[in-house]
């Protein structure tokens, strides 16, 4: 009866003490006008938080057994947090697509294009693996994000299906590189807050002539990093990536030809950032009712979130869209076929 008793108490306090940890992280998460990146990490893992605070309050709704001010109190904070982290990630699992679907007998292959995006990790060596992710998906263009002269050079063979190139590798974990079947008719590597920080602002032609405007971006990871301390600027790192966006949104806002936006973010879909990004430019996120498509960390079972995204505009539907098998890196492939009217 007393070991019953003390396991009892156990259970109890243990889940008050991740259930009160999780209220005030919940709350915290919400801070948008602090740019701090402690704060900042609480919005990527809406999904775990969401789930520990259901299995929180189940636990603690079966255990406890006296109510009075302080468990109802606690019970209300859990479905409190509960129900921010579900108003965050609803959108993308339970809500509407936002980017059309095109039905079979609409598609019009000459208006047509498919894209794959992935960081392949600068210090990832399993160049082959990804080579065949490339040619199993036969996508029109890749971008490949974290290439050194060694990633350009193990990609070479890409140039024998994507005549079209832009190649801007950095040892920083910041290179780009832009490999297209159809033709770049223009295309500008802009620095756009950071000297050592490249984007790709491109126009592409398709087969029938039809144009659309395509921009790669990878702006710098909100947390603070010793092992890469040449890409912190003149102001603090936390701030990079959304006046990185900024500038980006502003870009795409003027322009008159449909346009697509992907990319390592660095940040989560659902962020304050990527929703002014998106409004400011009058993109849509193509996950939206979709569903997650966490993309990062593959190399994890249950960290993981969605940090690569392709943002589009109108006049821009989808045929397929999904993420790719691992082949080395932190993050998945992603992959997008659309059908630019």
């Amino acid at each position: 009866m007393f070991k019953s008793q003390n396991l009892h108490l156990i259970v109890r306090y243990t889940l008050v003490v991740i259930g009160f940890l999780l209220i005030i992280a919940s709350l915290l998460s919400l801070v948008y006008n602090i740019p701090k990146w402690y704060l900042k990490i609480l919005d990527f893992p809406r999904l775990q938080q969401f789930i520990l605070g259901v299995l929180v309050l189940i636990l603690f709704l079966i255990n406890n057994k006296k109510w009075n001010f302080a468990s109802i109190a606690f019970s209300v904070g859990l479905l409190a947090s509960v129900f921010i982290h579900f108003s965050f990630i609803s959108s993308y699992l339970v809500g509407d697509k936002v980017v059309q679907t095109i039905n079979s007998s609409e598609i019009n292959e000459d208006k047509v294009v498919s894209i794959l995006i992935a960081n392949v990790l600068i210090k990832n060596k399993d160049a082959n693996a990804f080579l065949e992710i490339v040619k199993n998906s036969n996508a029109d263009m890749v971008l490949a994000m974290e290439v050194d002269s060694w990633w350009v050079q193990k990609l070479q063979p890409l140039t024998e299906m994507y005549p079209y190139t832009i190649l801007n590798p950095l040892n920083n974990a910041y290179g780009m590189a832009l490999y297209s079947k159809f033709r770049i008719k223009k295309h500008e590597i802009q620095f756009l807050n950071h000297s050592k920080v490249p984007s790709f602002n491109t126009e592409i032609m398709l087969a029938s002539g039809a144009r659309f405007k395509f921009y790669g971006v990878h702006p710098v990871a909100p947390f603070p990093s010793d092992k890469y301390p040449e890409n912190i600027g003149e102001k603090a790192k936390e701030e990079q990536s959304e006046i990185a966006l900024t500038k980006v949104g502003k870009l795409v806002s003027g322009n008159e030809i449909p346009t697509i936006v992907a990319g390592d973010f660095n940040d989560v879909s659902w962020s304050n950032t990527s929703r002014l990004f998106g409004n400011n430019a009058n993109l849509k996120d193509v996950r939206i009712g979709r569903g997650l498509y966490n993309t990062f960390d593959a190399q994890s079972m249950i960290m993981r979130w969605p940090l690569d995204h392709f943002f589009v505009s109108e006049g821009i539907k989808v045929i397929e869209f999904k993420r790719l098998p691992k082949f080395g890196s932190d993050h998945f492939p992603l992959f997008a076929k659309f059908q630019i009217d």
